[in-house]
């Protein structure tokens, strides 16, 4: 069986292990079969015909139930050749037997099987050592390619950031001899600091071996799963688990949007940060569209009920937002990266309580009237009243627009309202 997912991680380019349906389910959050196809549709889009080679998506964890079941195997049978379906099970063979019904007959299929790798977790979850615990797990691996040579088998190493380096290294080269196609690393209670984990995956490739594929799966307790996540892929992994917008159990996982954003958005700068020696495209077999980061977002945080705020990285109501009077003469030198040529996020002026003269005058413009200076001045100071007086930053536009008419402003049309705007822009930044 030719198995896409271990051929582009060994050639060095990144596969996106999606947990958005799987762990996102333990943050409270539950999509259904048909959302998670939609998902994974759109997720795979995002590489185009490239999908199955640089997305995993777990689509659930089939011992949970039957509909559970069913989820997954909806996913998998509907997203055949856009992603790489996967199921995820404990480390049992009744579990690994149930996942792999959940996925056969599926191109390009997957079965992610958890075992501890701690001797604190392997007491808990199956009452013997961590030795004892991951040889099982190799035997498992034995078993899941004797069940259904068509499915490839991956292994999860729970808590592997409190676990033996050399024994992880010892059961990950086992495993791959066992015919595992990828064995992720998970820092399951998000504990590790950035040189942690540079350090484990460091230790662990050496001794593993040239021909294990390591992958990570780091939740993000301390904040950290993000810089956590790059020092895992600068030590060489390539299959590294997130989920979109975070979701996880917990403080969840890396931002799936967040990561991909940052290591493709700019190469040059993501090749220094690896030190990857200016070949950072070469993490790529097609550079992902990020212009489809901020519509899967909100299809996301429309499901789940998890809000977009001001503050969310990369697909947050505030990018591309201007408020003040210095960004609006001169965004660019106000933010990161260009938003609409990067994320199609068109800039969007916003009245707040910081609202000042030239602010309000676009707007006004925008909306079809047309301020003289005095009128900019009484305009701005009824904006920072309104939002004072209701105790919230943003002032509603069709009240403003309210305000404006009621002042008797003169109104203008919608071309000379952006040719006006413009020209007081660029005034403004002359003074």
């Amino acid at each position: 069986m030719r198995d896409i997912v271990r051929e582009s991680a060994a050639a060095g380019r990144l596969v996106v292990w999606e947990e958005s349906a799987r762990d996102g389910a333990q943050a409270k959050t539950l999509m259904p079969g048909g959302f998670r196809v939609r998902l994974a549709r759109e997720h795979g889009a995002v590489f185009g015909a490239d999908g199955p080679r640089h997305v995993v998506f777990a689509a659930g964890f089939p011992a949970v139930c039957a509909e559970e079941f069913e989820a997954v195997r909806q996913v998998a049978v509907e997203t055949e050749g856009q992603v790489s379906a996967a199921a995820v099970c404990r480390g049992t063979e009744a579990d690994v037997r149930q996942a792999v019904a959940s996925v056969r007959g599926v191109a390009n299929a997957r079965v992610l099987a958890v075992v501890p790798a701690s001797e604190a977790m392997a007491r808990v979850m199956t009452h013997r050592g961590a030795r004892e615990a991951l040889a099982h797990g190799t035997d498992l691996v034995k078993r899941a390619r004797d069940l259904d040579e068509g499915v490839a088998i991956d292994l999860c190493l729970a808590d592997a950031s409190r676990a033996d380096h050399g024994l992880m290294a010892e059961a990950a080269g086992g495993s791959t001899a066992a015919g595992a196609g990828t064995v992720l690393l998970a820092d399951t209670v998000g504990r590790q600091l950035p040189g942690e984990v540079a350090e484990m995956f460091e230790r662990v490739a050496a001794a593993a071996g040239p021909g294990v594929v390591l992958g990570s799966h780091l939740h993000n307790d301390l904040g950290l799963g993000l810089a956590n996540t790059v020092q895992a892929v600068r030590g060489g992994a390539r299959v590294v688990a997130s989920s979109w917008l975070g979701l996880a159990e917990r403080s969840g996982l890396v931002a799936t949007e967040q990561l991909l954003f940052l290591l493709a958005h700019d190469p040059a700068r993501a090749a220094a940060l690896l030190g990857a020696d200016g070949h950072a495209a070469d993490l790529w077999w097609r550079a992902p569209d990020l212009t489809r980061l901020p519509r899967i977002a909100a299809l996301v945080s429309e499901q789940t009920g998890i809000p977009l705020t001001v503050t969310t990285p990369v697909v947050g109501t505030g990018v591309a937002t201007i408020s003040t009077g210095t960004p609006f003469v001169d965004p660019q030198l106000f933010q990161p990266y260009d938003p609409t040529a990067l994320l199609g996020v068109e800039p969007r002026i916003v009245l707040t309580q910081l609202a000042s003269a030239r602010v309000v005058t676009a707007v006004a413009e925008r909306l079809g009237h047309r301020l003289d200076a005095a009128g900019a001045r009484a305009a701005a100071a009824w904006v920072k009243h309104r939002a004072f007086l209701t105790g919230r930053a943003v002032v509603d536009e069709d009240l403003f627009a309210a305000y404006l008419d009621g002042a008797g402003v003169a109104r203008t049309s919608t071309a000379t309202a952006t040719a006006t705007a413009t020209a007081a822009a660029a005034s403004e930044g002359t003074r």
